[in-house]
């Protein structure tokens, strides 16, 4: 851990957020590993920080950002909130001298990321990213399969995320959520998706050399870009390309990528399905790989290694802002 002082014995969690991602996906994980528990909640609703600590066995709640990073009892934060606090959250956990994984996106845009990763190199406090997909048992798979070159050499990887506007985006009284408010998630659903998909593959190939797209609103249902298309191309002379539409009816729905090579394909999908395709001249071959009960905890409990001096989590804040990077590229407006 770099400049980070001693390694830690048992890491104690407080978490920022009470929100829906840490009902299932990440909360009640950090009791499930071991040297690891989360002591203390905070949400700006004082009944429902109260209402999470009681329903999950939580000891401890706050309504302050403050009074939880100040606990002496916490020696790590975790911040699910939206982008739009990740860095000021984030830069107080660090300054206290604790360390901080925090929720994708990383932040706004990649000049905010940049400073996070300042003040984690000033501070020595470590620093995480929820890019929970690089320790995902599926994407342990899929990373397998193409390094093992069952499809041969690599060629391209194509992306088609189309899905219908959520309920609350339409209606008579439509009510969206944070994710489509730019000065809240630093875009819309692109942001909050496409992060997930550009951070795996650079995992996978390695650095993205070049990236370029158009963003735009088509159907004005709220004020970020509901569509984008982008090409991109890694450092090793693989090449991409993807398309993402956030306004499409269910009927049309899709979330598959394709990853071709010189022998053959994987057809796999970032979100919605458990099976990935291989196609060869051979044949095809399936695997289905469901998701763990906590998406996130396979991620937590290399952190938490990591933390405790004996291991080193794939996703940090470094490997985070590459993918912020990566969003401003292509939504930029020209």
């Amino acid at each position: 851990m770099e400049k980070n002082k001693r390694a830690l014995e048992k890491i104690n969690w407080g978490m920022i957020g009470v929100g829906n991602v840490t009902e299932k996906k990440s909360g009640p994980a950090f009791n499930k590993i071991a040297h690891s528990a989360l002591v203390a909640v905070m949400g700006r609703n004082p009944q429902k920080a109260a209402d999470y600590a009681l329903r999950h066995g939580i000891p401890k709640w706050y309504d302050n950002v403050d009074e939880l990073i100040a606990d002496p009892d916490i020696n790590a934060v975790y911040i699910a909130t939206p982008p739009d606090s990740h860095l000021e959250y984030a830069a107080k956990v660090m300054r206290a001298g604790k360390a901080v994984y925090v929720e994708k996106p990383m932040a706004r845009n990649a000049a905010e990321c940049e400073e996070m990763n300042r003040i984690s190199r000033e501070t020595g406090s470590p620093l995480f990213v929820a890019f929970y997909r690089r320790v995902l048992p599926y994407f342990v798979k899929l990373k397998e399969l193409i390094d093992n070159r069952v499809i041969g050499d690599p060629r391209c990887v194509n992306i088609h995320l189309h899905w219908q506007p959520y309920d609350e985006e339409v209606g008579p009284n439509p009510q969206p959520r944070w994710r489509v408010f730019p000065e809240l998630s630093g875009g819309g659903h692109f942001h909050d998706l496409a992060s997930h998909q550009f951070d795996f593959l650079e995992y996978v190939f390695g650095p993205i050399k070049y990236a370029a797209g158009i963003a735009r609103n088509q159907a004005g249902l709220y004020k970020a870009d509901d569509i984008v298309v982008a090409n991109f191309e890694f450092e090793s002379g693989i090449l991409g390309n993807g398309s993402w539409c956030y306004t499409v009816n269910k009927e049309q729905r899709i979330d598959e990528a394709q990853i071709i090579g010189s022998l053959g394909r994987i057809v796999f999908s970032f979100f919605e399905k458990y099976t990935i395709r291989v196609e060869t001249a051979s044949g095809a071959e399936e695997y289905n790989i469901p998701y763990p009960e906590h998406v996130q905890q396979p991620l937590l409990e290399e952190i938490v290694k990591e933390l405790r001096g004996e291991g080193k989590s794939p996703s940090t804040g470094q490997t985070g802002a590459r993918a912020s990077a990566l969003l401003d590229q292509i939504t930029a407006r020209k």
